[in-house]
């Protein structure tokens, strides 16, 4: 499970809170729940219907040890756990999700948790046909974990038990009502959620008398006309209540489901402890209910301006009436911008076009409320471990997020996703050069809107969406595609996006065409400063310093703070480890560089005479040499010492990570020396530049047996 929220450890397992990516469920081959609403959350216990599979607690999202199935935080206010199990309809999670937080709280019930699925036509007509012989489409399906009175809430004995159940809102079924009736989806769409929500604390309509209690405010989420298909007379349980947007229900048609027909269902037993017990007892809703979620409403939504001789939104027409329920406001315009490079380019250069997107956002910020979303890694050329799954990760396994949030605001991607209400890119923009090339002369910054010139790596599927790699996300599309011929550093797509864009979200594709606005100035170097390397990988790598070379930060004159906008170290105070640090850059490198890449034996020489010239006596050496290399390099360099992870590590910390603790350690060396051009040996040079090494120690490189004229790195000083 990964998200940004922070993290709690239950039984030594590290659980964050946030997106959690659970394991293979009904809705394909991974699960992502929006956790939100709380300071703490539970994972979420009781049975989803489809396909008898639980949503949480033992199920899909996994059993922390020693939770007794539930993932229980010390907060009071628990989660509303939200999934989008459906693409054909772009569904805005955030403001659904407020309004579901808001409504929770206003009924008294914000210590349960909420499990509410966004699904598609298909999926809500199995389930109808599954659990009330009806199958076609609906807007609303709810099935309660508790078996409650109206207008009562639950008693949980038990931690598992904190859980109102499951609400799964037919949003494709509700937005083709919507396009028939002009009325707008995301009203309607909080409407239907707060009569699911009523359904899951006892609120029924299958008789007159009991739409009489409901349209007399007992649920303010129900509150309308009698639907015609109600039944005369009294109650009549176990049969059919109205249908949900379908005709008039026969009699022989079953119930909604039940908490006792429910695949799973445990009945509560008596003598079982109190599972939160700070909580205190459940009860009936206070008199006070209606005024409440009427005053909450009214202050968190402004009224809609339909008159009352309009007819009922689509989803009341068939019971829903809560056309007293006021529309979700809308939250100040946020924009999000995504961007991908070149599928060969590597970790190190990835990490330079995030400089120049990060100063393009903080172009666009000068105008609008711009958020980057971090591109998830996977997929790299160079990360060749076998049997390892490396797509879909996140940038918090590499990187500090608070420390990027620091320089610009940031997001992970499926924080976006939950935040933008789905699997949508609304804008895609493919960077190219010019098609005529650059004409010799002044140089010019322009950019514009060309034909492709290369066929896109993008196809429309049968709805007419873009499908491509998307980070690995197969379930992402694109609304739009086009091409852009750009020359110029990356604030000059500013204007495009300003001006000739309106989308919400924008992904600019090959994004390392553009360059940067001020290499090596103060906004470089901010945002390089911030990207502090997460905290796991720098701590291993400075145990390894202390166990094998003899390096800690006190010794070396190399103390860092967590913020790193209040580093500012003098040029020249850090002495480093007791060791040389080494990148030698090998494999498919070498094709390009025969001249100024050494042999092995060339650079062990090399290395032999700096560490006589430096009295030392150990050498720590970065490289993705083959197997036999490291073969030869063990015996001609019995001084070398190198990060080599066990499989369970490598697993762990990933190729990037390893990546990540070999450059963290060569950082703190007494003495540098890397490889011609290389972006890793530049991303060192970096890293001991704001660590404060004198830049003699630093900026050095290998030199070919047959290169006339070997020009070491240049200096590039740190700015604040």
């Amino acid at each position: 499970m990964r998200g940004r929220e922070g993290s709690q450890p239950w039984g030594g397992v590290q659980w964050k809170v946030g997106e959690a990516t659970a394991a293979a469920g009904p809705w394909g081959r991974g699960e992502r729940w929006d956790l939100r609403c709380g300071r703490g959350f539970q994972a979420m216990g009781g049975v989803s219907p489809a396909a008898g599979v639980s949503i949480g607690g033992r199920g899909v999202v996994g059993e922390a040890p020693g939770a007794g199935g539930a993932l229980a935080a010390g907060g009071a206010v628990m989660s509303v756990a939200l999934r989008n199990a459906q693409s054909a309809v772009l569904v805005r999670r955030a403001a659904l999700r407020r309004a579901v937080c808001a409504l929770r709280a206003a009924l008294g019930a914000s210590r349960f948790d909420v499990g509410l699925v966004c699904a598609g036509n298909a999926l809500m007509q199995r389930l109808n046909g599954a659990y009330r012989q009806c199958p076609e489409p609906t807007d609303v399906l709810s099935f309660p974990f508790h078996q409650v009175a109206a207008g009562e809430l639950p008693r949980p004995r038990c931690r598992d038990e904190y859980n109102l159940g499951d609400i799964f809102l037919g949003v494709e079924y509700i937005h083709q009502q919507c396009r028939e009736t002009g009325e707008d989806f995301g009203d309607v769409l909080t409407v239907t959620a707060a009569h699911g929500l009523c359904h899951l604390l006892g609120y029924r309509h299958d008789t007159k008398p009991e739409w009489q209690q409901v349209r007399a405010g007992a649920c303010p989420g129900l509150t309308a006309a009698a639907p015609a298909d109600v039944p005369e007379g009294s109650a009549n349980p176990g049969r059919a209540e109205p249908s949900h947007g379908l005709p008039p229900a026969a009699p022989h048609r079953r119930p909604l489901l039940t908490d006792r027909e429910r695949p799973g269902f445990r009945r509560r037993r008596p003598g079982r402890g109190v599972g939160m017990a700070a909580q205190g007892p459940g009860g009936r809703c206070p008199s006070v209910l209606p005024l409440l979620l009427l005053g909450l409403a009214a202050a968190a939504f402004p009224p809609p301006p339909a008159a009352a001789s309009e007819p009922p939104p689509a989803a009341l027409r068939a019971g829903h009436a809560a056309s007293s329920l006021p529309a979700a406001a809308a939250a100040p315009r946020t924009r999000y911008l995504l961007y991908d490079v070149n599928p060969p380019e590597g970790f190190n250069l990835r990490r330079d076009v995030y400089i120049r997107i990060a100063s393009l956002l903080k172009t666009l910020r000068k105008n609008e409320n711009w958020v980057l979303v971090l591109p998830p890694w996977g997929r790299l050329y160079h990360w060749q471990s076998p049997d390892i799954l490396q797509v879909r990760i996140p940038w918090s396994e590499f990187f500090d997020i608070p420390s990027l949030n620091r320089n610009i605001p940031v997001i992970e991607y499926e924080q976006f996703l939950a935040e933008s209400g789905g699997p949508f890119i609304e804008q895609i923009y493919v960077l190219q050069g010019y098609a005529e090339g650059w004409k010799e002369g002044t140089w010019e910054e322009k950019i514009d809107e060309r034909p492709c010139i290369d066929q896109l790596m993008y196809s429309n599927d049968k709805h007419g969406y873009y499908r491509g790699w998307f980070w690995g996300y197969e379930e992402t599309r694109g609304l739009n595609a086009s091409c852009l011929s750009v020359q110029g550093s990356a604030s000059i797509v500013a204007p495009i996006l300003l001006k000739n864009t309106s989308a919400q979200s924008v992904m600019l594709d090959r994004a390392e065409n553009l360059l940067h606005d001020h290499y090596g100035g103060k906004d470089y170097w901010n945002t390089r400063r911030s990207m502090v390397f997460a905290k796991h990988l720098r701590v291993v790598g400075d145990e390894f310093r202390r166990k094998f070379l003899q390096s800690t930060d006190e010794a070396d004159g190399t103390q860092y703070k967590e913020d790193w906008t209040q580093m500012k170290v003098k040029t020249g105070t850090a002495l480093g480890g007791p060791y040389l640090g080494v990148h030698l850059r090998r494999r498919d490198f070498i094709w390009g560089h025969r001249e100024d890449v050494p042999s092995l034996r060339a650079a062990v020489k090399k290395i032999h005479s700096l560490l006589e010239t430096l009295k030392l006596e150990k050498v720590f050496v970065a490289t993705d040499a083959v197997e036999e290399e490291i073969e030869l390099l063990k015996k001609l360099l019995p001084e070398m010492v190198r990060f080599e992870p066990s499989w369970e590590e490598l697993e762990l910390y990933k190729d990037g990570g390893l990546a990540v603790i070999d450059q963290w350690i060569c950082a703190h060396a007494r003495y540098f020396i890397g490889t011609s051009v290389s972006t890793f040996s530049f991303r060192i040079h970096e890293e001991r530049e704001i660590l404060g090494f004198d830049p003699k120690t630093t900026y050095n490189r290998f030199c070919g047996e047959t290169e006339k004229n070997c020009e070491q790195p240049t200096h590039w000083k740190i700015v604040y």
